[in-house]
């Protein structure tokens, strides 16, 4: 029954490593070509494009300062009041700006996301494989350390048939003295 299934097993491990390394093999044939597995759309190159620079540094301080000098002008009255205090027309720019970067800031979260989880999905089917291949050397070295002690204990027999024909042989220790 033991047997049975161990075979079973070893035989599933064996046909799931193959199937793994013809997924290794195509992936390494799939990076080495130099054309990319598939283009960007442009819709994908502006939402990352508009992601890119919605998310550094130099547009939050420039956003910040056009929105300080926007206040000042419109409260200490250098030029007309264009806007005055509760700064409908600010809010209302800004209201478009989050309007149109929020879905290109999702899309290419969205991008990222699906690039992140077939990432995660190909460092599983490796790291399944190293355990399968770990597991494999485990039993290479369970079967050489069977065999050896199988020898050493052939030995044993061997040398203890060959000290008992020479009359040399241990005695067996008195029991109970």
């Amino acid at each position: 029954m033991m047997d049975t299934l161990k075979s079973e097993l070893h035989a599933t491990e064996e046909r799931l490593l193959d199937e793994l390394r013809g997924f290794r093999k195509s992936l390494r044939a799939k990076a080495g070509g130099d054309a990319p597995s598939h283009e960007l759309t442009i819709g994908q190159k502006v939402a990352d494009q508009v992601a890119a620079t919605m998310g550094s540094w130099n547009f939050i301080i420039i956003q910040t300062i056009l929105l300080a000098v926007w206040i000042v002008l419109n409260v200490t009255a250098f030029v007309e009041k264009w806007d005055p205090y509760p700064f409908i027309l600010l809010n209302l720019a800004l209201s478009f700006q989050a309007a149109y970067a929020a879905p290109f800031i999702m899309m290419a979260q969205n991008r990222q996301q699906d690039i992140d989880r077939q990432k995660a999905e190909e460092d599983y089917k490796v790291n399944i494989k190293a355990e399968l291949e770990i597991e494999l050397l485990h039993q290479k070295i369970d079967e050489m350390r069977e065999k050896e002690v199988l020898y050493l204990t052939k030995t044993i027999a061997e040398l203890t048939e060959h000290l008992r024909g020479e009359g040399r042989a241990p005695s067996a220790p008195a029991v109970g003295g």
